[in-house]
């Protein structure tokens, strides 16, 4: 529940800067240039989160980790409501599109200060041959926020007129995001209080910053390349087909968003499978799998010009494939008493390189270019997924054979 409400307020801010922002922001640009610039200020978040993340240990060594949650999860809440209240371009001029993007910076410090490390407490819980089951079940939160995000924003776009909904209608959405927020946080810290039979203070314990740095930086790189190119896909099947159908289709905006809620019904399912395929045979096995399905999906790009459920349907199974492990690789890779400060610093990084900027490089270079450029962005990330899992399969047997030895 408590990763639902999160992902929940994370996709009504990324559907609106595709739907509403460029509208209500950037009016006094043409369409395709205030689109640009609402996806500029989206990945400020992205930005902001390994800030946060290093902020956040020293504000958890003073207060704890229920503290340091509470008070990301009220700066999350807050911010959210007052971009909701912004007014627009023709009543603040261009001190509107500052402040959101103030406030959308604001927005990705109460992101990553948020981050509990509830995977390692599932991983380290779960019984033997079923971790990844276990570990997937956070990630269920990343699909099912998205359902409910697109879902509230089809029944805004559905039932209001196009006026009605720039106006005023999309400011529901953000408003409905701090009522979930106090159910989110209520979740985290029983969250927090919840015995998973495992050595807490041991594993979610925040390394000294020097010490994991200088013993651990390999790591972090390494973990933060793995699930580029899931992260990145994330934005390229919910934004990023918004706003090319707005742009360049033609098609009916709710159109894409029921393809998209079906689409999202299918990661969930995905989800879970991943993590049966997980524990049958590895997790590494699982992001090969779903990395080999992303060069296939690449070549579903042009449909996105013609029968785009194509595109959308088969991207959502991938990503739930993908994300749902991607998460839980992470942790592995580090010792014990890093585990939980560099599994936040690389998921931080990783989502800063994969899905920061993944929506403007995408709309960018199809603009520009033609879809098969957005293409070939996303094959750059599966590449660079498949060099990480190179690099940690050889470093595995390196470390097998100086065992030996």
């Amino acid at each position: 529940m408590a990763r639902v409400t999160d992902f929940f307020g994370f996709f009504v801010y990324a559907i609106a800067s595709a739907l509403v922002f460029p509208a209500v922001f950037f009016p006094h640009l043409d369409p395709l240039s205030g689109t640009l610039w609402s996806f500029a200020l989206f990945s400020l978040a992205f930005v902001a989160r390994p800030i946060a993340s290093m902020l956040a240990r020293r504000i958890q060594t003073k207060i704890g980790r229920p503290g340091k949650i509470t008070l990301a999860l009220m700066i999350l809440g807050s911010s959210t409501v007052a971009i909701g209240l912004l007014p627009s371009y023709q009543n603040w001029g261009i001190a509107a599109p500052i402040m959101l993007g103030v406030l959308r910076f604001v927005q990705g410090l109460g992101l990553g200060g948020a981050w509990d490390g509830i995977t390692l407490q599932l991983k380290s819980a779960a019984p033997e041959g079923r971790e990844g089951r276990y570990s997937m079940v956070p990630q269920l939160g990343g699909p099912i926020g998205f359902c409910v995000a697109a879902a509230l924003f089809y029944v805004l776009t559905g039932f209001l007129t196009e006026e009605e909904f720039l106006t005023y209608g999309w400011r529901f959405a953000f408003f409905a995001v701090m009522a979930v927020n106090v159910v989110s946080l209520f979740a985290r810290l029983r969250l927090l209080t919840t015995d998973f039979g495992s050595d807490d203070e041991t594993l979610l314990k925040s390394a000294p910053l020097p010490d994991l740095l200088k013993n651990e930086w390999r790591t972090i790189i390494l973990s933060a390349l793995l699930p580029l190119a899931s992260y990145a896909l994330f934005h390229l099947v919910t934004v990023f087909p918004l706003s090319y159908a707005l742009l360049f289709s033609g098609r009916d905006i709710t159109e894409i968003l029921l393809l998209q809620l079906l689409g999202g019904a299918l990661a969930i399912g995905s989800v879970i499978v991943s993590g049966i395929l997980s524990d049958l045979f590895s997790r590494r096995v699982v992001l090969f799998i779903s990395s080999v399905l992303m060069v296939l999906l690449s070549l579903s790009f042009v449909t996105l010009e013609t029968v785009p459920s194509i595109y959308i349907l088969f991207g959502f199974v991938v990503l739930g494939l993908s994300y749902g492990q991607s998460s839980s690789i992470v942790p592995n890779r580090f010792k014990e008493e890093y585990q939980y400060s560099g599994s936040a610093m690389a998921t931080n990084l990783s989502w800063l390189a994969g899905a920061a900027f993944a929506p403007l490089t995408g709309l960018f270079l199809a603009s520009r270019f033609g879809l098969w450029a957005a293409a070939i962005y996303l094959l750059s990330g599966v590449a660079v997924t498949l060099l990480a899992l190179y690099l940690l399969r050889e470093g595995d047997k390196k470390r097998a054979l100086d065992q030996r030895a």
